[in-house]
């Protein structure tokens, strides 16, 4: 192997790394929202903090190898490992609803957490091996140092397993489950953005809630994030915190015919409030037909204004999108024009 293709070889090894690193992220991120304040939790949170280090350590020392301008597009057989890995560890949503009570869904997020950190260790193993062979020693010791990481945290989930399965005891075979979602991380970041506003005067106030509000966006252009963040809402919502008004009172009929009209997040917290309470299988299943991804991670979050703006620079698959979306829920003329008039220049 000549020295070039070694160095390509190891820029496909970071190029992994990286997305794998992001696509961990994700799911990190869902996982504190729905985890109660412990121990475990804490040592999420200080995962996930490196777990954005470990990301842009590997990408800058891409960058000081020369590949760091097209991580992706040093060969096809990378790409295909990007998408399927972040099809592996992006399941964000599917570990809000899975299990029969909210200690389970615990336990099963940590044996997912056990799965994905022992892959990263195999993989930086192997970057640190081929890194030495190539006579790489920054990327080897930056592979070593992030897999030192990477078994602290694989060894704190260990840890924490036996008292989550405990508490899986107690709910499945004594009937009370020690699951407390107002004491979750999405519970703990609603309850310290009302702090925040009850201790600030009206111009602090609002500052600080569009900060929330902005941080919240930024968060949701995320692939999935949307979709989670109303799940976990769900769980603790109260009627008046849905976007239908009233909701308790309305027929599922009702409440049908103005499903079209909501957001991905709005759908989401709905169907975890629905689940908690009437539990109507008419209203869950119209919801699910209205699931879909966005044209693209953050959409649900612009306005008419906005979407025209990207729309001008779009493609036609992306018009269309738009176009499918928009006619399936919000039906806002404002943008069907703008993407009617962008298909007639294409």
């Amino acid at each position: 192997m000549s020295e070039k293709r070694g160095k390509e070889k190891l820029a496909e090894f970071l190029a992994e790394a990286r997305t794998t690193e992001l696509a961990l992220a994700r799911t990190l991120q869902a996982h504190i929202a729905m985890t109660p304040a412990s121990e475990y939790r804490r040592g999420l949170e200080r995962h996930l903090s490196e777990t954005h280090d470990h990301a842009t350590r590997v990408e800058r020392r891409a960058k000081q190898l020369g590949y760091g301008r097209s991580l992706p597009q040093v060969g096809i057989s990378v790409a295909e490992t990007l998408v399927s890995q972040a099809l592996a560890l992006s399941k964000a949503p599917l570990d809000l609803i899975r299990g029969d009570s909210g200690s389970e869904k615990l336990v099963r997020n940590a044996r997912d957490e056990c799965a994905s950190e022992a892959m990263e260790i195999a993989m930086y193993d192997a970057i640190e091996e081929f890194a030495r062979k190539l006579g790489d020693e920054p990327t080897a010791e930056l592979a070593a140092s992030i897999r030192s990481d990477e078994e602290r945290a694989l060894a704190e989930v260990r840890k924490a397993i036996p008292t989550l399965t405990d508490d899986v005891f107690t709910a499945e075979v004594e009937g009370k489950d020690p699951y407390d979602p107002t004491r979750t991380g999405a519970a703990r970041d609603i309850k310290r953005a009302a702090r925040t506003v009850r201790r600030s005067g009206r111009e602090a106030a609002e500052e600080a809630t569009s900060e929330v509000r902005s941080t919240a966006r930024q968060a949701r252009k995320i692939p999935g994030v949307a979709r989670a963040e109303g799940e976990v809402k769900g769980i603790v919502a109260s009627e008046s915190d849905l976007a239908i008004a009233n909701y308790d009172k309305l027929s599922a009929e009702e409440i049908i015919h103005k499903l079209s009209e909501l957001s991905q997040i709005d759908l989401s917290k709905i169907d975890a409030y629905e689940r908690r309470h009437q539990n109507r299988k008419t209203v869950l299943d119209r919801i699910a037909s209205l699931r879909a991804d966005e044209p693209w991670p953050g959409y649900d979050e612009l306005t008419v204004d906005e979407i025209r703006e990207v729309l001008s620079e779009a493609d036609e698959s992306t018009a269309k999108k738009v176009a499918d979306y928009e006619r399936r829920h919000k039906d806002r003329q404002g943008v069907l024009g703008a993407v009617e008039r962008e298909l007639a220049h294409q």
